[in-house]
């Protein structure tokens, strides 16, 4: 609730339209978080809440026990673990998909390979190199990788880290691409593994 007035002051404004929760656990007092977020909605001091988190033990008891309206989460074709249940609960529930990292921090890009998630340095490689040899031509790396994740049904909108000119070119060309096929989709979704959450089940 303190965090909400420092914000509203620093930002000079009387309401936000998104608030989130950044992370917690399933050991949290998640009832008290949603009592806080409807306080603050009844105040007028927020639209609207939601939060962002990775653990689908976290993200089912919001869905059942609140009102949040969106859900940030990782996801790209190195990290395709919501695609086992969080994103299809999302679809249901209608609640809106905000992704981040989906350019696998440049590994999906133009970044030398390394260990990331559980993936070994040798196995990202490997990805690398089929993502390389399934492009299609009207797509480069960066835009193939935004593409995809755009492409789930239950993803609204992605953030991109930009830096240069040509970044902001190619996720414009993201933006404005055709969807990838199904075929595309599928040929990805073949070629390269995915991982289970071990954890926060």
């Amino acid at each position: 609730l303190q965090a909400v007035d420092e914000s509203l002051r620093r930002l000079r404004t009387d309401y936000i339209d998104l608030y989130q929760l950044h992370g917690g656990t399933i050991e949290d007092n998640i009832a008290e978080s949603v009592d806080a977020f409807e306080t603050l909605k009844r105040q007028g001091k927020i639209r609207s809440y939601g939060i962002s988190s990775i653990r689908p033990n976290v993200i089912r008891e919001y869905v059942r026990h609140s009102n949040i309206v969106s859900l940030m989460v990782q996801y790209s074709l190195l990290d395709r673990r919501s695609e086992e249940t969080v994103l299809s609960l999302m679809e249901q529930n209608n609640i809106c998909v905000v992704v981040r990292g989906s350019l696998a921090s440049g590994l999906l890009v133009d970044k030398p390979a390394k260990e990331y998630l559980n993936f070994s340095e040798d196995e990202v490689e490997q990805i690398q190199q089929t993502i390389q040899s399934v492009i299609p031509e009207r797509y480069s790396a960066s835009t193939l990788a935004i593409q995809y994740v755009l492409d789930n049904a239950a993803v609204t909108s992605a953030i991109v880290g930009i830096r240069t000119m040509q970044q902001l070119d190619e996720a414009v060309v993201a933006l404005n691409s055709e969807p990838l096929t199904e075929q595309e989709m599928q040929l990805l979704s073949n070629r390269i593994p995915t991982r289970k959450y071990e954890q926060h089940r």
